[in-house]
């Protein structure tokens, strides 16, 4: 009889923990993102585990920003990782482009600014973007990629405040940080606030890499950061306004409305790839060691469906990965095209917290010394000429690593100034 009752005791505290489970669940299910916010703070947060809650980009959070926009005419600076979760649950997650969203929220929109990759993120890497109209709103997109880079004083004509909503991935040389600081750079100038929804950083977990110098800044890197500066793109913007590194250190009128439930230590998977060549989350995390390829004779992964996931060419040594670069999407024109390539294959590898240096030696050193390893771009992609010398002069991966660092511990003591999250 005791063992009867203690099994129905049993019984009705699983039915129970179930029943309270399950009101969790429906608590959350069905909200639309503009609650969400209001949900995790109104005291229920408070009972959760920090590290369970779901990490939230700032445009999924529209309570945050929408009373700002209200009112005004915007201009939007967008592409397709602007996106913004629609009924937020355990089961799935929907969204909707921000730029929809506005638009069924009955806010002004002008016009859209796109940057490299233009608006749907299909052009090839350094494809010149033309101008254009959404096939769906009927909203003129203007390029910032191109021969105009910067919104023109006659292009914010009429326009109250600008609103930027793009995801980076943490790397100096991934030009959407770039177009951030020309589009502040063009408000301060306009006397136009910008609003920042910020997105955390998927490379956001280490700082590492070369220092650009101030004689090789281009659009693939502007400001003497490294390579991996481990800020969200709302950092990085607080950044160049606090230290002064506008044109004539102009000030931007600029607000970052704030991630949720985000750290520089969590890890987190982007949910639209942001751009062609980054197809997933093991190629975003290659990228800032890989992307050094891109100044080389080189091949990277272009023209395959392992992006930035290996490296090879035609005159390497036989190896158990053997490829043919084709056009696909994203690379029109890949290096060696349907030529045989022999390579390395890094889509098995660990997941880093540092750059691995050591791969872009092991291609030097696989390179037939009357072929140039080295293009006219590398300079610029390392921001500086002495990674090049260091590799040509046979310096080891520890030797080219401690070289950085100096540089680095400066950089780290100018960000944690700027920091908006631990």
């Amino acid at each position: 009889m005791k063992r009867l009752i203690r099994s129905k005791n049993t019984y009705l505290i699983l039915v129970t923990e179930l029943i309270v489970f399950l009101f969790i669940v429906g608590s959350f299910h069905g909200h639309s993102t503009e609650n969400l916010d209001s949900i995790l703070r109104d005291g229920r947060k408070e009972q959760l585990d920090s590290t369970q809650l779901r990490i939230v980009p700032a445009a999924d959070l529209l309570n945050s920003y929408l009373p700002l926009l209200s009112d005004k005419n915007i201009a939007v600076v967008a592409n397709q990782t602007s996106m913004v979760s629609r009924g937020w649950t355990l089961e799935k997650n929907q969204q909707t482009h921000l730029i929809d969203t506005l638009l069924s929220h009955n806010i002004s929109i002008s016009k859209v600014f796109a940057p490299e990759h233009g608006f749907r993120g299909k052009e090839d890497a350094g494809q010149k973007v033309a101008n254009d109209k959404d096939v769906k709103t009927g909203l003129p997109i203007l390029s910032l990629y191109g021969a105009n880079k910067k919104p023109q004083k006659e292009q914010l004509e009429g326009i109250e405040l600008v609103l930027f909503d793009i995801q980076d991935v943490g790397v100096r040389f991934y030009t959407y940080i770039s177009t951030l600081s020309l589009v502040m750079e063009a408000c301060a100038e306009q006397n136009i606030p910008l609003i920042v929804l910020d997105r955390p950083n998927p490379n956001g977990h280490y700082i590492d890499g070369p220092m650009l110098e101030a004689a090789h800044s281009s659009f693939v890197g502007m400001h003497e950061v490294p390579l991996v500066y481990g800020m969200t793109i709302g950092e990085y913007a607080t950044m160049v306004n606090g230290e002064g590194w506008l044109k004539d250190s102009v000030t931007c009128d600029l607000t970052i409305i704030k991630s949720l439930n985000y750290s520089h230590e969590r890890a987190y998977s982007l949910a639209v790839r942001p751009s062609p060549n980054l197809p997933n989350d093991h190629s975003i995390n290659l990228y800032p060691s890989l992307g050094f390829f891109e100044g080389t004779i080189i091949n990277a992964g272009r023209g395959t469906e392992f992006q930035f996931q290996r490296y090879g060419a035609p005159f390497f040594p036989k190896s158990d990965l053997v490829y043919i670069p084709e056009a696909n999407f994203g690379s029109k024109h890949p290096k060696f095209k349907g030529e045989v390539c022999h390579g390395v294959d890094l889509s098995e590898t660990d997941h880093l917290a540092a750059i691995d240096i050591g791969w872009l030696i092991d291609a030097y050193e696989k390179t037939p010394k009357d072929k140039s390893f080295f293009g006219k771009t590398f300079t610029i992609h390392a921001g500086n000429e002495q990674l090049q010398q260091q590799i040509e002069a046979g310096m080891s991966v520890d030797e080219i690593h401690k070289s950085w660092q100096a540089g680095i511990e400066k950089f780290k003591l100018i960000r944690e100034q700027y920091l908006l999250y631990p």
